[in-house]
Order: structure tokens, then sequence, then C-alpha cells
């Protein structure tokens, strides 16, 4: 915990910015890490479904079960939540997110508090794994935990068993060593050369669709050097379909996921999917739409500690300017975000 004192209540709006999970998961790990009690109001009063659904539901008592928080308001479609912080531990834990909920999700909100616990945890998260509007495993294992690293937590993610929408069944496995004192670090150079890799999954469908998709970027992007992989899932549980294009720089991965769906042919899902590398490549940045968001947290929690980071990306998603803005709720930090005349940004973090 960064200042275990006792302080007062924040109040959050959870309509303001995206309105939706981002505002509540942020607000829960900087409680957990910071000691902070939190009433969280107005919970996704835009959506379709407001309230706290299933999945918000398991990432609040997988918060409170890691920093001994006590809770009020945590039943389903609730549209407040108190969460009064204890004391952060470590250990071996298991969390439900039920059918097809993002694991990822659940794991981005109690990851922070691991980070400072006194001793290693286990984590277990059943669910779904290669979800529609969450990041799947890949992208922590591959994208976001080498960056996490340097700021000094290290983590090792798993995969025991895929989970698609909307059958779920997935599992996943984190396995954390903490870090109470963390480094800054910075992500400014768009370095030009890149190894690309192509990887395409199937359950409970036709191996062709895998193969039609890596067929289809194969032809278009040229990429001579990447490496192209058809994957059947073992012990399916439900059908489902990704295609993932990772582009491996050396200071950073980026991944990128299209996900098949009834109706839509695979070919449109890899063109689709390669259009969005294109756009990112285009902009000569290090650091792509959703790992700017995922990045601001341990930025922003070394930032608390003293230090400076900095990173580069184009212009940031109405996730990330929520994500910045519960930050500097809860912590002392300075954060600077600047424009330059190509469109891309700056973010810098500091004390």
């Amino acid at each position: 915990m960064l200042q275990p004192t006792t302080k007062p209540r924040i109040t959050i709006d959870g309509s303001q910015g995206e309105g939706g999970g981002q505002i509540i998961r942020s607000s829960l790990a900087l409680a957990a890490v910071t000691g902070t009690p939190i009433r969280l109001e107005n919970i996704r009063a835009g959506r379709k479904q407001p309230g706290l659904m299933r999945q918000h539901l398991t990432a609040v008592r997988a918060a409170a079960e890691v920093s001994g928080a006590e809770i009020a308001g945590d039943t389903l479609r609730s549209s407040w939540l108190e969460f009064t912080p204890g004391g952060l531990r470590g250990g071996a834990f298991r969390f439900a997110v039920g059918t097809a909920g993002s694991t990822s999700l659940v794991a981005q909100t109690v990851l922070p508090a691991l980070t400072f616990a006194a001793t290693p945890s286990t984590v277990t998260l059943t669910g779904g794994t290669h979800n529609p509007w969450a990041p799947p495993l890949d992208f922590l294992q591959r994208c976001y935990l080498p960056q996490l690293a340097k700021a000094g937590p290290q983590v090792d993610a798993s995969l025991v068993r895929h989970g698609f929408y909307p059958a779920g069944g997935g599992e996943i496995r984190l396995d954390v060593r903490p870090q109470a004192s963390l480094t800054g670090f910075e992500l400014m150079d768009g370095e030009s050369s890149y190894t690309p890799k192509v990887t395409a999954i199937v359950s409970q469908l036709p191996r062709t669709i895998a193969e039609r998709q890596c067929d289809t970027i194969r032809r278009k992007a040229n990429w001579g050097d990447a490496s192209y992989d058809v994957i059947e899932v073992d012990d399916p549980i439900g059908p489902g379909n990704v295609v993932m294009i990772e582009i491996e720089r050396p200071s950073l991965t980026e991944l990128f996921i299209g996900h098949g769906k009834l109706g839509v042919k695979a070919e449109h899902v890899a063109r689709s999917l390669l259009k969005q590398v294109r756009a990112h490549l285009a902009r000569r940045v290090p650091v792509g739409e959703y790992l700017a968001d995922q990045l601001m947290m341990p930025m922003g929690l070394a930032a608390a500690q003293g230090h400076t980071s900095t990173f580069r990306t184009g212009p940031l998603s109405l996730h990330s300017q929520t994500h910045l803005a519960v930050l500097k709720r809860f912590l002392p930090i300075q954060i600077e975000v600047s424009e330059e005349d190509d469109g891309n940004v700056r973010v810098k973090f500091g004390p």
C-alpha cells in the first residue's frame, strides 16, 4: 500500500467519461493500493443495462478479497457501491467470473494490489479468455506484463483452457511476485523494424476458417518473414474464433485481435484486422490504443513514488481519458498530455 493511513472517503461519479466498467476497475484498484475508501455512484448510468453486472461484481469481490475490504451495495444492477479497504494480502486466490465474462479485466483489477502485497500470489480465474471488448490473455502475456516488469513487479500468466464468448468456461493462472518499490520507464521511439506473427484460433469450428484468415493476411501483407500459426482448441467447451497479429519490436510487442462472428466471412475479419495494424504502423508510435490504457496504472503508481514515466501513442481513447481522470483523484501526481504536430500524443507521469 502506498500510503497506509486513514483517509477520507472519495465519491466517484460512475457515469463520467466512458461511463462503464473502466471507472469501476480503476477505482477499485487504486482504492485497494492506496487504502482509500470510496463510494461509486451512478454506476454505468448511461448504459442499456445500468448498474453492476456479474463481471463487475466479480471484480468488486476479488478486489475486496485481496485488500481485506468491507463492501456495501455489491448486488446485481446496483447503481452504487461502497468499498473500504483493509490491508493488502498475497496468497492463493480463485475467482469465477461466470459464463464468458472477461478473466483479463478482473485480473487487471486485482493485479495492482497484488503487486504491492508483502507476499507472492497465485490467482486462478475462470470465465472468458478471448472476448470481444476485452484484451485476451495473449495481450496480457506479450504486451502488458513485459512492460509491467520494467516497473518492477514480475507476473507470469498462463492459459489453462480457452473460453470463448458466449460459452466461456476458460481458465487462466497468474503468478505474482510483488515489488513494493516501482520504477519509471519510457516508451518513446516508434521503431521502424518489427517482426510480425499471425495466429488464428478455432474452437468447435472448421480449421479452414483459421486457414483462410491466415491466407488472406499472407496475400495482402506481403510479410516475407512472418510466421503463420493455426490452432485448433483441444477439448473445446464452445465455438469461437479469433485471429491475432503480433508486432514485435525491440522495446515492446503490440497485439491486434479480430473476432470471428456468425455470418461474417473469415476473409473480412482478416482484412479488417490488417487495416487496424497498418493504421497503427503508419502512426510511427510505440504504444497502441489499448496498451496506452493499461500502462497508465503502473506509470501513475511509479510517479506517486517519485519516478517519471513517458510514452507516445495515438489520440487517447475515451477509456484512457477516463482512466487519467480517476488516477488524478487518488494519486498526488502530475500528468501531462501534449499533442504533437502529427496528431499523436505524449503522456508524461511525474511526482
